[in-house]
């Protein structure tokens, strides 16, 4: 096959990109620069996708005697993720920018000019397995929980699956590692990148504050409706937050307060205790089946289990379609679903690894 190979410069992209030459597919290597700007990306240890970056895969690709070229999708980058990050949130929304970007840029953007170029699959250096069952992809997630990245790849389409190779899948990180060394790459031992990587100085507050300006607005105390103080935009909080809230008097008995809603429009933020944060009901738009088929072709309301984030904070659930809608009934509650976030359905049996279906939170009850 020719394959594409989307390099980070980071080990795990490199290390699949070693595989896919080695089971003999045609493969060219990619970087996508995305950013005008690229000095406005993280560096060093906490890189992702800068010059930097983009040095240390060009590297890997003359070890790995492939072609090797930058695609400049900071264009797209910037309206798709960038742009989109800053208005979920002035909409009192917690966005996952991975998600998006894995969405819109690594299997929407780069897959359709791969595609266009003749190649028949994108390789990256995620943690996920894709299985072919009756001739039909499933996502599933990694043999390594600890890195498993199903979650913010459950919004991709069984059509993008159907040209995706993720050949880390079946490993282990140290194990990566180690052949990164043994191929004699030197990224072995490159940190990995985390945190947000166009807010540079990790400070997201003053990131959006810079974007959105300043818009007042009042903390009330969602049980008794004391205002106890103001804040400078709704965009500075997200549901379940306990530090920063700026209240100088404590709860009654003086337990910590935490955000249970954020108000937009009146510029009202609500905080309460912890038991408040627990929900029982998650309602999501836009729902997508990896698969092609609604909750992976099981009758519904169907079992299953719904993680609201990419690692942990999972409830055994039953869900179902209404209107259009994903309806999610949790068997136990989850605290700290925020509007925003993406919910994931895997297969509930013991060991269940399969994604069922995926959607984005629209409200919680």
């Amino acid at each position: 096959m020719r394959v594409l190979a989307a390099m980070s410069g980071g080990v795990d992209s490199s290390v699949a990109a070693a595989r896919a030459v080695a089971a003999g597919h045609d493969v060219l290597g990619v970087h996508l620069a995305l950013s005008a700007k690229p000095g406005t990306l993280r560096t060093g240890a906490r890189g992702c996708c800068t010059v930097e970056d983009s040095r240390d895969a060009r590297r890997v690709a003359d070890i790995l005697g492939i072609p090797f070229y930058v695609w400049d999708f900071a264009e797209r980058f910037t309206e798709e993720v960038v742009d989109e990050f800053v208005a979920s949130y002035a909409e009192g929304r917690t966005p996952n920018p991975c998600l998006t970007c894995n969405e819109k840029i690594k299997f929407e953007a780069l897959l359709d000019k791969a595609i266009a170029l003749g190649f028949d699959a994108v390789c990256t250096g995620h943690y996920a397995r894709v299985s072919v069952v009756d001739g039909e992809p499933e996502l599933r997630r990694s043999a390594d929980e600890g890195k498993d990245q199903s979650y913010v790849l459950a919004s991709l389409t069984a059509e993008q699956l159907r040209h995706a190779m993720f050949p880390l899948g079946n490993d282990v990180k140290s194990a990566v590692r180690d052949e990164a060394a043994e191929r004699g790459l030197a990224v072995a031992e490159k940190p990995d990148s985390h945190d947000i990587c166009f807010i540079p100085d990790g400070d997201t507050q003053r990131f959006l504050t810079d974007r959105l300006g300043e818009q007042p607005g009042k903390l009330i105390d969602d049980e008794t409706g004391v205002v106890l103080g103001e804040h400078a935009g709704v965009h500075a909080f997200t549901v379940g937050q306990r530090k920063g809230l700026g209240i100088d008097e404590p709860a009654p008995g003086g337990r910590p307060r935490y955000v249970l809603s954020l108000e937009p429009v009146s510029g009202d933020v609500r905080v309460g205790s912890a038991d408040k944060l627990a929900i029982g009901e998650i309602y999501a738009n836009r729902p997508i089946w990896p698969s092609g088929k609604e909750f992976g072709g099981r009758a519904w309301p169907v079992r299953c289990v719904a993680q609201v984030r990419a690692h942990g904070s999972t409830a055994e659930a039953e869900a179902e379609l209404a209107g259009g809608e994903l309806v999610v009934r949790l068997a136990e509650s989850l605290r700290g679903v925020a509007p925003g976030q993406a919910v994931v359905l895997y297969e509930p049996d013991a060991g269940g690894d399969v994604v069922l279906g995926s959607g984005k939170i629209a409200r919680t009850a």
